[in-house]
Order: structure tokens, then sequence, then C-alpha cells
């Protein structure tokens, strides 16, 4: 009977360990989500906070600003609800909720007219990327049925717009620094790859037809010169040819 006893407690306390084992190893299967969780909301805060600090450079609508302060809010929302009151901290949404209270998201977006490419090789590429990531928060409101498809396509389109404009004007500012250069040859495929890249357009419009024209009459002339130099080039060559072929049948003089 004792025996019987002994083996019953013990059989309950092993049951009882792996239960509690069971219990705590889900208890960090849990803190372990939330904290990655939570972690990939300071993510999207930070993220979307340098991407509206970058924006400040770029001609975007205040609907896109919207868009973007209010992916903060939720962020900053759901830290909160997790538990962090540091980064979900009442003041922090106060401010969130007061900044986009402030936004006019009925105001014009800018002027293509007014685009400007920045000067700088290292302003450029962070220029390009400001776009890049502008647009993947785009895709990502959108696929959490936080924005209208009208809006999602809206905005999208007027930040494809300015990466190509930001694509094209790179390359012939390259272009134009390698025809200042005599490197023909560059710039031709500068020309060619901006050339490209407004052909690809499936709505071919006003400005991508004007640009596109004086591209191509600016290629004519590349290649115009680059026949001419290569024209010098082999003439030269037959000439210097002509000139060793001369001093070696020349007659030996006699001396």
């Amino acid at each position: 009977m004792v025996f019987t006893i002994i083996i019953v407690l013990i059989v309950a306390l092993v049951l009882v360990g792996v239960i509690v084992n069971a219990i705590q190893q889900h208890k960090n299967k849990v803190e372990g989500e939330r904290r990655a969780e939570l972690s990939k909301q300071k993510g999207i805060i930070d993220n979307t906070e340098a991407a509206l600090a970058t924006a400040e450079q770029i001609l975007i609508s205040q609907r896109l600003v919207f868009i973007m302060q209010r992916r903060i809010l939720a962020a900053i929302k759901a830290a909160k609800h997790m538990g962090d009151n540091t980064t979900g901290s009442n003041d922090r949404i106060k401010s969130a909720e007061e900044a986009l209270k402030a936004i006019d998201v009925h105001k014009s977006p800018p002027s293509e007219d007014s685009f400007q490419l920045p000067q700088g090789d290292k302003q450029v590429i962070q220029f390009i990327r400001g776009i890049k990531t502008m647009r993947s928060f785009l895709r990502s409101e959108f696929k959490k049925n936080r924005i209208e498809s009208r809006v999602f396509l809206a905005e999208d389109k007027l930040l494809e717009r300015l990466q190509l404009r930001a694509n094209v004007d790179t390359l012939i500012r390259r272009g134009d620094t390698a025809i200042k250069k005599n490197q023909l040859g560059s710039a031709r495929q500068c020309l060619e790859k901006a050339i490209g890249a407004l052909a690809a357009q499936p709505n071919q419009d006003e400005f991508i037809t004007i640009k596109k024209a004086q591209l191509e009459e600016q290629l004519l002339n590349i290649e115009s010169n680059l026949k001419n130099v290569n024209s010098q080039d082999v003439a030269k060559k037959e000439k210097s040819e002509k000139n060793d072929l001369d001093e070696l049948f020349a007659e030996k003089k006699k001396w």
C-alpha cells in the first residue's frame, strides 16, 4: 500500500513538472512573440519618421504625409497595447494625433514642374531610396486595408513619376558630364538608358514624348560625333601604316 502511494506521488510529481515546464515554455514563447512584435512596431515608427524627414525634400502630397503619420500613430498605439508605456506613452499618442489633425489632405500636391534633382550623388541616392521606401509603406498600408484603391493608385503613380524623373535626370546629368570629358561612348550609354526608361512607360504623356525626342536628338549628335572620331582614327591609322610601308620599301641610299 505504501509502495503504491509512493509510486502515485512520483508520477504526480513528474506530471506536475511536465505541466509546469509546458506552461513556462508557453509563457516564454508568448513573451518572445510579444518582444518580436514590439520590435516590429518600433521599427515601423523609426522608419516612417525617417521617411517623413526625407519627404521634406521630395514633392509628395499632404495626403501621403497623412498616411505615413497615421501609420506612426497606429504603431504607437499597438506598442501601448503590448504594455510598452515608453514607446506607447500617452504623450506620444497625443502628439501624433495632433500632427494628424494639422495635415490638410485636400491640399493639391506640388507641381511636377518644380521638381529638382539634388546636386550631390549621395543626395540623389538618398532621394531615390526615399521614394522607394514611401512606395513600400504605401503598399503595406494598402494591404492592411487602411487606404482605398483609388488613393493607393493615385499616390503610387505620383511616386512612380518622381522616381522616373529622378532616374532619367540622373542619367542625363551623367551623360552631360561624360560629354564634357569627351567620353562619348559613356554618354551614349547614359542617353540610351534614359530613353529606354521613358519608352517603357505605359502612358506616353506630353512630358515623356518631349523629353524622349530631345534625348533622341542629342543621341544622334553623339553618334554622329563618334562616327567622325572613328573615321579620323581610321584615317590616321591608314596614314601611319602607309608611312611605315613607304619607309620599308623606300629605295636605300648608297653611301
